[in-house]
């Protein structure tokens, strides 16, 4: 089992399941990243925050404490 935030660059990988709870994962899938969808990693900051990926065609930027909460395989 790893998170997101382990996954390395110009990887793609897919959501197992969404940790966190009320705002935080809320947050999370409001900006489209749901169990199953698959994340392309493009960019991490050189301390590790943030951490750019491609989801569903949109890039954004997800903080490493959300990047935490993201189980994928």
């Amino acid at each position: 089992m790893s998170t997101l935030k382990e996954a390395k660059v110009g990887q793609t990988v897919k959501v197992k399941k969404l940790g966190g709870e009320g705002a935080i994962k809320r947050r999370i899938m409001d900006m489209g990243i749901t169990k199953g969808v698959e994340v392309y990693i493009r960019k991490v900051a050189p301390l590790g925050d943030p951490i750019e990926v491609t989801v569903r065609g949109y890039e954004l930027s997800l903080r490493k404490q959300d990047a935490e909460m993201i189980e994928v395989e």
